[in-house]
């Protein structure tokens, strides 16, 4: 096989300084072996050796890619890869250079030169690396004492001395156009302190971040603990406020996916963070296996929760990925998204459809052939979808009968459809037609035997029409801050952490199941807005002030997960539970009852549709409507979920 010298230049380099220093090695090998300059036998034996040894290692290297490497930024994995392609090297080499020298009476090589040769090989070759990486940080270093970043540079710790904080501290180190100097870690492991990474030392806690932050006048305390639960980024947040230090933090595990650290991660602390729960490990090759090489479907491909899902779907390496939404701009924008990180075997496909449609479904359907649907479409806004009721069946009921009837015909193997915790015992339109539609996954999953499954979740931060977006424009418009009741609660879980959950359900699904997302515990939402008030570096009651505007129509003090008559159990994954005799709780004559709620919907019946959803929901209560107008005192609490003070009325 031909050997050709890498192209970049420096590599060129190291290239041309192997070819003269392995021999070199290899010389001092024999040098040392014998105790004088190699003679006669011995100078045969060595240009016998670098004949062999030189033109194997240079080929090893080149295979594995030691002149691609870019060396200033050199690492343990370089130095491992290194001594990995001299190892490889001489376990060719040796045998092939004794076996000629013992046919050659001319030549002589002692059995221990080879050895030799290995630590002057490593020598050899690491030095000129090692040295170019040197020269490079004495460069920088020369820089900063010249100046050339004054004015810049911004004093950091670093809360986190794991590998995340590592990472982030060796970046900063090595890029000082950047404008900052880690000046100490901080982490709660006693053991830690004292220690040094990369000549920075562990200096304390996070209790120490007020002393700290004064002692070594810290502009930013950078939070780089990717699994830390809300709870702790909440204490570290609270310390820097008081301490008037600002934060930046590195992104959960849930957002990022590839495990990648990065400065380029690095951003201001938000509202997901604080919420955030410790990660749980998800098993990433079963979905893998169950996505990769498929043709893949999601409806409302372009919404907060189907445009993450596209993204997580996509790391699979489907065949295909069709993107069905209604929204154009939506579509266009994940599509052009995804088209930049889209892997060569992937093909990715847009439609817009609206899935009301059934025989536009059917043919798209017929077209595409998709082995697995994720049902992501529907209408969510609780108080709209109160005042159109028929919009909210025609979209998530009757949408939903498209899309099931298209996927049975054509053999669908796998359908998810995203559901809602307002589907339990639910009070308002919207959470009915959920109800409604998860009824008919159901139903479409006992007649064709195949794993077709809902998964149930509650509220997820930033998605389209979140209390979060809310909050985020009226700070922004400076107030106020409007919540609804202040013993108003819900559940929250971030958009990544809900699809990766969902994505796992899709595995453990058999069919006819309710999978219901662990949320932890329910979050009020007079605590979220003085959170998010806080965060943007204003005080609640000086800057924003917080009014109470009375409960919307269709709304609900308290969120459920579980529905009655439904028997839970926690699934293999700790945060998946599943209801497995969900089937059982269809209604007779399903088919008829849906029928029904169509023809009332067409004829925009208000009083029918609700009558309709109250036979196929019998738990569908309607709370009586508050006032919106006069804003509630504060004290003013309700101790006791409406929808059951309205089941004790009856």
């Amino acid at each position: 096989m031909k050997l050709i010298p890498p192209k970049p230049t420096r590599n060129r380099y190291f290239f041309l300084l192997d070819v003269v220093l392995l021999p070199l090695a290899a010389y001092v090998s024999f040098w040392v072996r014998l105790d004088h300059v190699p003679t006669g036998p011995a100078l045969t034996g060595w240009f016998l050796l670098v004949v062999i040894a030189t033109p194997v290692h240079l080929l090893i290297f080149q295979r594995l890619g030691i002149y691609s490497r870019y060396w200033r930024y050199a690492s343990i994995d370089e130095l491992l890869l290194l001594i990995s392609a001299i190892s490889l090297g001489m376990t060719v080499a040796t045998p092939v250079a004794f076996i000629v020298a013992s046919i050659t009476p001319l030549a002589l090589v002692p059995r221990s030169v080879p050895i030799i040769f290995f630590v002057f090989g490593l020598a050899a070759t690491i030095g000129p690396r090692l040295l170019a990486r040197l020269l490079w940080h004495h460069d920088t270093l020369k820089r900063k004492r010249k100046g050339e970043f004054l004015g810049k540079t911004q004093r950091v710790l670093i809360m986190g001395a794991g590998s995340a904080g590592s990472m982030i501290a060796r970046e900063l180190r090595d890029n000082p156009q950047l404008g900052m100097v880690v000046v100490g870690f901080l982490d709660d492991d006693p053991l830690k302190h004292g220690m040094h990474i990369y000549g920075v030392p562990v200096l304390g806690n996070r209790f120490d971040i007020p002393r700290l932050a004064r002692e070594h006048s810290a502009h930013y305390v950078i939070i780089a603990m990717p699994s830390a639960a809300g709870k702790d980024i909440r204490s570290i947040v609270e310390l820097c406020e008081r301490t008037g230090v600002k934060t930046k933090i590195m992104p959960g595990l849930y957002e990022m996916l590839d495990g990648k650290v990065s400065v380029n991660q690095l951003r201001n602390v938000q509202i997901e963070d604080l919420l955030r729960r410790a990660p749980v490990q998800t098993d990433i090759a079963a979905v893998h296996n169950l996505l990769q090489g498929k043709r893949v479907l999601v409806t409302g491909g372009g919404g907060s929760i189907g445009s993450e899902l596209c993204r997580q779907i996509l790391r699979a390496q489907p065949e295909e990925l069709i993107i069905l939404g209604h929204g154009e701009n939506s579509v266009f924008n994940i599509e052009q998204e995804l088209r930049r990180v889209a892997p060569p075997t992937t093909k990715l496909t847009t439609v817009i459809a609206d899935i009301r449609f059934a025989e536009r479904i059917m043919y798209i359907f017929e077209q595409y052939c998709p082995q697995i649907v994720f049902h992501a479409a529907a209408h969510k806004h609780v108080p709209l979808m109160e005042l159109h009721p028929s919009e909210a069946v025609t979209n998530n009921v009757l949408g939903t009968r498209n899309v099931l009837s298209a996927a049975m015909q054509v053999d669908v193997s796998h359908f998810v459809m995203i559901s809602s915790d307002k589907a339990v015992n639910p009070t308002n339109v919207m959470g009915a037609t959920k109800r409604v539609a998860e009824l008919l996954v159901h139903e479409a999953a006992r007649q064709s035997g195949r794993a077709y499954v809902a998964v149930r979740f509650g509220n997820v931060l930033g998605s389209r029409g979140s209390v979060v977006l809310t909050f985020k424009q009226q700070i922004a418009a400076g107030g106020p801050v409007t919540v609804t009741h202040p013993d108003m609660r819900r559940f929250f879980m971030t958009i990544p952490e809900a699809v990766q959950l969902t994505l796992q359900a899709s595995v453990l699904g058999k069919g006819g199941e309710v999978f219901v997302l662990d949320m932890g515990e329910p979050i009020r939402i007079i605590d979220l807005a003085r959170d998010m008030i806080e965060l943007s570096g204003l005080q609640v009651g000086r800057d924003i002030d917080i009014v109470f505007t009375g409960l919307r129509p269709g709304e609900k003090l308290y969120e459920e997960l579980f529905v009655d008559g439904e028997e839970y159990q926690r699934t293999s994954h700790a945060k998946i539970f599943i209801a497995r005799n969900a089937s059982h709780l269809i209604p007779r004559a399903l088919a008829d009852q849906i029928r029904i709620l169509e023809l009332a919907a067409l004829r925009d019946d208000t009083a029918l549709i609700l009558r309709a959803l109250h036979r196929l929901v019998p738990t569908f209560k309607q709370p009586a409507p508050t006032p919106m107008a006069e804003p509630k005192p504060r004290e003013q609490a309700v101790g006791e979920p409406l929808w059951r003070r309205h089941l004790a009325s009856d």
